[in-house]
């Protein structure tokens, strides 16, 4: 199975209004609460592809058994979540109908206590003895150290998992330095840890930090990837108009498969991209249309970065 790590879990609720405008009254349209949080978002779009997949996190208090009601109806997903005092936090993402723009609200999450750390290191332990390899994905809850990524790969490596990282500021900095397999950072975070916002010179020097593969998130313009077999970029074939919330997850969910299935990395990131951009076009986070992933596969694009240089 592949393993997902979601510390700060979250039920994802969306809003879709005819137009968002400041200091104004809202009809909403439609209203959508799905289990989430990065690594769900990953685990969800693993099972849509086929791939048995565990969860595992935090969840707590009414919103945490929301989520884990909702998660149990989900196909393909196990539910290894540990159990926390404080409540489970809420995201609300409010989509503009009129201009497809997107407006994110993020709570913080609950606080972890040492006791329920403790409990979430033995479970993740348990966890890597079946795993093929594990996604640590998203912001740490408040109580948890903040080097804990940085401490989770190194047991995952010391497993032999591979493991990927997706999060941002000091916890990817220090995380990047335990030699994850494979690090996701998006423009913005590639940015604040480098201190570079040229995309290429970033990435690898992200790389020369301790990753053994950097692949960049950006935007519309696709992914870069700076790994051990060369440097390419990838992109979808033409700017797409929709909901971008969850496709940097979608695209974490193309490179742990391609990882898994042994895929070169020309076709990791291909696939990471058509994920990626079929999310685009989902109406929520960690969904993607099995039409419109195959018509993106087929028209994505990978070009060698250093040829072209």
């Amino acid at each position: 199975m592949i393993l997902t790590v979601t510390l700060n879990t979250a039920l994802d609720i969306t809003y879709r209004v005819t137009s968002l405008r400041p200091h104004a009254e809202h009809r909403v349209s439609e209203v959508v609460e799905r289990p989430g949080g990065k690594g769900v978002n990953v685990a969800r779009v693993l099972a849509a592809l086929g791939y048995a997949v565990t969860v595992t996190g935090f969840a707590g208090g009414p919103t945490g058994q929301v989520l884990r009601e909702r998660l149990a109806a989900a196909p393909g997903i196990t539910d290894a979540l540990v159990p926390c005092g404080g409540p489970t936090r809420r995201t609300v993402a409010v989509v503009d109908e009129l201009t497809g723009d997107t407006t994110q609200l993020n709570e913080p999450g609950p606080h972890i206590g040492a006791t329920e750390w403790a409990a979430f290191l033995r479970a993740y332990d348990t966890l890597l003895a079946d795993a093929r390899a594990v996604a640590l994905c998203g912001s740490l809850p408040p109580g948890v150290p903040v080097g804990a990524y940085a401490g989770l790969i190194r047991v995952a490596r010391s497993a032999g998992v591979p493991v990927l990282l997706d999060t941002g500021g000091e916890p990817l900095r220090r995380g990047i330095a335990a030699r994850p397999d494979i690090v996701k950072p998006n423009a913005a975070e590639l940015a604040e840890l480098t201190g570079s916002h040229e995309p290429a010179r970033a990435t690898r020097d992200a790389r020369r930090r301790g990753a053994q593969a950097v692949v960049a998130s950006l935007g519309p313009e696709g992914l870069l990837a700076a790994t051990p077999e060369g440097h390419w970029r990838a992109a979808p074939p033409a700017r797409l108009r929709g909901n971008p919330t969850g496709a940097g997850d979608a695209a974490v969910a193309g490179l742990l498969s391609g990882l898994v299935d042994g895929l070169p990395w020309p076709a990791r990131l291909t696939r990471a991209t058509a994920l990626s951009a079929a999310a685009v076009l989902a109406p929520t986070a960690g969904e993607f249309d099995p039409a419109d992933y195959q018509r993106l596969l087929a028209a994505a694009t990978v070009t060698d970065e250093e040829s072209a240089a």
